[in-house]
């Protein structure tokens, strides 16, 4: 926030939507209430199960954040702090959530070879809960896994048949993105980033998690230890004095420094105070082609938006940033004919929109917001690469929200129409406060 000189001004989502409409964007924004961040405020960052109290003060702030607008609830169970949290507590806040006809969105607990029980913990949430399951960023992660899914596609086909809601979403690139010390074992994250820092400074502890690192490959690894090697993280430090590392692959930085890898993604963690970013290549392309062809794997970036003359446009970001979608129409639809473009085109738009319970976007149909882009078949594609990911695609004639025209042939106009969009529970704030379905009488 100081670096870009940018204050906060909200402590719930009425606020946030408030300084959104004074902002005047050019696009539309919705969100999920996050369980990481209702755990951070309400438990903090110990890896401990949280008190009777405290998961009613979460659900209690899951019921206001639904009733102010969130679309549901999500969660990033693979990641610090959020992987302390018990099934059990994600169930209570799924089913607040559901309260106010939400519904659930997860980066799983696991996404390589322990994406079984991963799905089973999804399963479970999804029928005790009573509430949809959208499962993010669907992937076989890790080279020991690759091929698996078959396996997953079809797990997931025979428990919607079976009567649960559960759908996906993908990305088109065989490499994800996540923060550096996402690769550390989650034990060290309990307490925070000072108390990784701490342990990463502390020579014996230090000296445990290389062994942990660097120990024989297993089916389980994730992130560094699940790609084949330092080569296949590149790393996007956000210090300033760091950015000479920009998109520079881990190995290579090691070599320069003559230094361990392991021991150099170490430096860089406390160097860049557990900010810098990473791209892990840890997908294969018959994984990622398999998920495309599901009628129910919508499309996500996965990204923060970025531009190439904004703030952002220096900073580090994977080309799913820029790419996504015109990669899709491009390379798996028009040169593979992976999926036929209607097939193509309904992942983006109606599934997406839909899922989540905006049932009056993502259609061309009178009464319903024109959200449209206007694309070339024969043109669209990304440019975007790893090595250069502040590239915009081509093929994009016209963008539309809300019915104005905001992109005209790769220039930006002069309108403003965002909004933010509210989910499903929604309520004014004069009739907040009642049980999920009350009239007034």
């Amino acid at each position: 926030m100081k670096k870009y000189g940018y204050a906060e001004d909200w402590r719930d989502l009425d606020g946030y939507f408030a300084h959104l409409a004074r902002a005047r964007p050019t696009i539309n924004i919705a969100t999920f209430v996050g369980a990481t961040q209702l755990r951070t405020a309400v438990v903090g960052f110990e890896n401990r199960a949280a008190t009777a109290a405290e998961l009613a003060h979460m659900s209690a702030l899951v019921d206001t954040a639904m009733e102010q607008g969130a679309l549901g609830l999500s969660t990033a169970i693979e990641y610090a702090p959020a992987f302390y949290a018990s099934t059990e507590e994600i169930i209570a806040l799924a089913t607040a959530a559901r309260r106010h006809g939400g519904i659930y969105a997860s980066h799983m607990r696991n996404e390589g070879g322990q994406i079984d029980q991963s799905l089973d913990e999804t399963f479970r949430i999804a029928r005790e809960a009573n509430i949809p399951a959208e499962i993010w960023h669907l992937k076989i992660s890790g080279t020991h896994n690759w091929g698996r899914m078959p396996h997953v596609l079809a797990r997931i086909d025979s428990a919607r048949a079976a009567g649960l809601d559960i759908t996906a979403d993908q990305y088109p690139y065989l490499a994800g993105a996540t923060s550096l010390d996402a690769s550390i074992p989650a034990w060290a994250h309990s307490g925070g980033d000072d108390s990784l820092m701490w342990r990463l400074r502390d020579p014996a502890t230090r000296a445990r998690l290389h062994a942990e690192l660097a120990a024989p490959p297993q089916i389980t690894d994730r992130f560094y230890r699940a790609t084949q090697g330092p080569q296949g993280v590149l790393v996007f430090p956000f210090e300033d004095s760091l950015h000479y590392l920009q998109g520079q692959r881990l190995s290579d930085i090691a070599a320069a420094r003559h230094r361990d890898p392991i021991e150099t993604m170490f430096d860089l963690v406390l160097a860049d105070h557990v900010r810098t970013g990473a791209i892990y290549f840890i997908m294969s392309e018959p994984d990622v082609d398999a998920a495309m062809q599901k009628e129910w794997v919508a499309v996500d970036c996965d990204a923060p938006g970025v531009a190439p003359d904004g703030p952002f446009g220096k900073e580090g970001t994977h080309p799913r940033a820029y790419g996504t979608f015109p990669r899709i129409l491009g390379r798996y639809v028009r040169d593979l004919k992976l999926l036929p473009l209607e097939l193509a085109v309904r992942k983006m738009t109606s599934l997406a929109a839909q899922r989540v319970g905006l049932m009056d976007r993502g259609l061309l149909r009178p009464g319903l917001y024109a959200d449209i882009t206007v694309f070339d078949p024969a043109t669209v594609g990304d440019r975007a690469t790893f090595e250069q990911p502040h590239q915009p695609s081509t093929g994009i004639a016209y963008v539309l929200v809300n019915g104005q025209i905001v992109l005209a042939h790769g220039q930006l106009t002069a309108a403003r129409p965002g909004r933010g969009l509210l989910g499903p529970g929604y309520l004014p704030p004069e009739r907040r406060g009642r049980k999920p379905g009350a009239t007034s009488g």
